[in-house]
């Protein structure tokens, strides 16, 4: 059983916000907690899907690799934030690697103890299709965006998820806290870092953004929103 956790930051995740104080209770009662050194991977694309994972603490990369090792960044996990959870539900292999990108404290519940929990609760069953709906939506709308979108819009299309997930507003405007570098956003869009490089100047020049030292402030979302669609 792990220790007391914080309910609050495990609902801010979908799939533990649709439980109730009773089931979140049972859940926590076969959940464990574990932790990764910074660098340490996780899990591996084509493992087993035996757990999901919760990060209480640290912030995770969830990547993908072609045969030739060019790794694609697909997206960035902070405190709170769920994974591993599809393949855990089917049984099937791991559809990406992850990997600690900081000391990383994680909550990992075993398919072999969630899956009876999962069939007592038929109801529950109906509320994780909608969790699982989402996934398959956001997965969808990043493959399209890498198909059809130039880098400029991809580019202010990803700034503004990375703001809406990461986001603080402060008084220069909103500031992503979590660290992103150009290399990052360049494996998240799959083009090159000086493609990005050179749009990131672009927004800042229009005063959309500032961008220091790996960290994005938003101060023009309407600018933004604009060049993604």
């Amino acid at each position: 059983m792990a220790p007391a956790l914080d309910t609050a930051l495990l609902r801010r995740n979908s799939l533990f916000a649709v439980l109730d104080d009773t089931e979140m209770e049972a859940m926590l009662e076969f959940a464990k907690v574990r932790r990764a050194a910074a660098e340490e991977r996780i899990f591996a694309k084509g493992d087993p899907g035996d757990s999901l994972y919760v990060i209480l603490r640290g912030r995770v990369a969830v990547q993908t690799e072609s045969d030739e090792a060019k790794v694609m960044l697909l997206n960035i996990l902070d405190t709170g934030s769920l994974f591993g959870e599809i393949a855990m539900l089917d049984g099937g292999e791991r559809t990406a690697t992850v990997v600690a990108q900081e000391a990383t404290e994680l909550l990992r519940i075993d398919r072999r103890d969630f899956m009876p929990f999962l069939l007592q609760r038929p109801d529950l069953c109906v509320r994780l299709m909608t969790v699982l709906c989402e996934r398959v939506r956001w997965t969808s709308a990043i493959i399209e965006d890498t198909v059809f979108l130039n880098v400029p819009r991809r580019l202010a299309k990803r700034i503004l998820m990375l703001s809406q997930a990461y986001g603080r507003a402060t008084d220069a405007g909103t500031r992503i806290t979590t660290f992103v570098s150009q290399e990052d956003l360049a494996n998240m869009l799959g083009v090159s870092r000086e493609s990005v490089n050179k749009t990131l100047k672009q927004f800042q020049t229009a005063g959309a953004i500032s961008y220091r030292n790996g960290y994005i402030i938003v101060h023009d979302e309407s600018f933004l929103d604009q060049v993604s669609r």
